[in-house]
């Protein structure tokens, strides 16, 4: 049998499963077990084969476990990386644990096993795309630095993190480079592996950002990009199936941007900052 991991019980990576997971096992990853059944009964009951197992995706140990249930199912086909935390919901050291430190060690470790013909999406944001720009050797550090000594990089350091957007925006930069990095070890197994930076999309996780210290700017965001509107996980699930289905089959170690143009008019036009 051939099978999915999620890692990540929300409504993007749900989106996500429901489009490309039909005929597979799905095995669902998340810390907290609840989240991971309720997704995995919402399958189940609409016809999909889903289990679920407790997943701490700052922990090499715990995702090498997940990987080792999923293969007692049968070859990894594809992975579905959505889990991650908000600057809202997490500390400096969170993010930099599970959105940082635990997709890097994620796509390493599934990279050593997926199977020939196997696809790999990873969830970042349009966050990492809004900070300026690194220099290419802070790019290639990034990409490049094994696992378990990423956080020892000096531009991660607390003292030149300036908060929790700070942390996010790298975490979700390193995301990026990392999916290039690894796509070509991945190119050895002949699979392919991307990642989709979503802007503004009404889940659980946005709309705590609503609730929380920048949410007028995320609410003046979307109102003023092009789009004029939030996205839904199933626009982001559309460029998932792209990417993962045979029509994606030249496609491999990039990220693509799905926000309504608020990035582009984040630095060319209306949402562009003052200061």
């Amino acid at each position: 049998m051939n099978v999915m991991i999620l890692t990540g019980a929300g409504q993007i990576g749900m989106a996500i499963a429901r489009r490309m997971g039909f005929g597979m096992k799905i095995v669902i990853g998340d810390k907290k077990p609840e989240n991971a059944k309720k997704v995995a009964d919402i399958l189940n009951n609409a016809g999909f084969d889903a289990v679920f197992q407790e997943t701490d995706l700052s922990s090499r140990t715990s995702i090498k476990s997940l990987i080792a249930t999923t293969q007692g199912f049968g070859e990894i086909k594809m992975l579905v990386n959505a889990a991650s935390v908000s600057p809202s919901q997490a500390s400096i050291e969170t993010i930099l644990k599970v959105d940082l430190f635990g997709t890097a060690v994620l796509l390493e470790e599934v990279g050593k096993v997926i199977a020939n013909g196997g696809v790999g999406i990873t969830i970042s944001s349009q966050s990492g795309h809004r900070m300026p720009a690194l220099s290419s050797e802070e790019d290639e550090l990034l990409a490049l630095t094994p696992t378990d000594k990423l956080l020892d990089l000096e531009i991660l350091k607390p003292k030149n993190i300036s908060d929790t957007l700070h942390a996010y925006q790298m975490a979700k930069r390193c995301n990026e480079k990392r999916v290039m990095a690894e796509s070509v070890k991945w190119g050895n197994h002949g699979a392919r592996l991307n990642s989709i930076s979503p802007g503004i999309i009404v889940t659980p996780l946005a709309i705590d950002e609503f609730n929380g210290p920048r949410g007028d700017f995320y609410k003046n965001m979307f109102a003023k990009c092009p789009a004029k509107r939030q996205g839904t996980a199933d626009e982001v699930a559309n460029v998932a199936e792209l990417l993962m289905s045979d029509r994606g089959a030249f496609i491999t170690g990039t990220d693509f941007l799905i926000d309504g143009g608020a990035t582009a008019s984040y630095f060319y036009s209306p949402l562009r900052p003052t200061e």
